[in-house]
């Protein structure tokens, strides 16, 4: 045995890592790794939600404006509908007017931005010009458990024209 400095030094017992602290280190670092990877997801998730909501609220604006454009048709309730639904069938047909070719359009919108379930609504009340423009749309990809069980989400947006 070697003495230093009038100490008996211990012989080294242990000459490497043992498989139980291994095994430990990557049973941490695998429920690191699935934390990190459910996050992902649910980030991707509420992304995809986030960009369905601005959607509604572009096509809000975009028919209001196009209401702004015509705004003795609009004032006059032309652009009135109680429910636009976007499911086909369901959209105005354009009839000549401007008004019918901009709901038209408007609705087809709806359909290819947030899916054939989307619908619309739109309520203007005469000479004041208010204007309350309401989107439904399905949101059920990106529900959580906790808050909705539905999944319908609806943007309503209030303007003077």
């Amino acid at each position: 045995m070697m003495r230093h400095n009038g100490f008996r030094m211990a012989p080294a017992k242990q000459s490497g890592v043992g498989l139980i602290e291994v095994l430990i280190a990557v049973l941490v670092l695998s429920i690191g790794f699935l934390g990190m990877a459910a996050m992902q997801a649910r980030s991707l998730s509420m992304n995809n939600s986030s960009m369905a909501r601005s959607f509604a609220v572009m096509e809000s604006y975009s028919i209001l404006d196009a209401m702004r454009a015509d705004l003795v048709a609009a004032q006059s309730g032309a652009y009135n509908v109680a429910s636009v639904n976007a499911s086909g069938s369901g959209c105005p047909t354009a009839t000549g007017t401007l008004a019918d070719a901009q709901l038209t359009q408007w609705c087809t919108q709806l359909v290819a931005g947030l899916g054939a379930s989307a619908s619309g609504s739109i309520n203007c009340t005469g000479s004041l010009g208010l204007c309350t423009v309401t989107v439904t749309y399905d949101d059920s990809k990106s529900v959580s458990a906790t808050t909705d069980t539905t999944g319908q989400q609806t943007v309503t947006t209030q303007a003077m024209l």
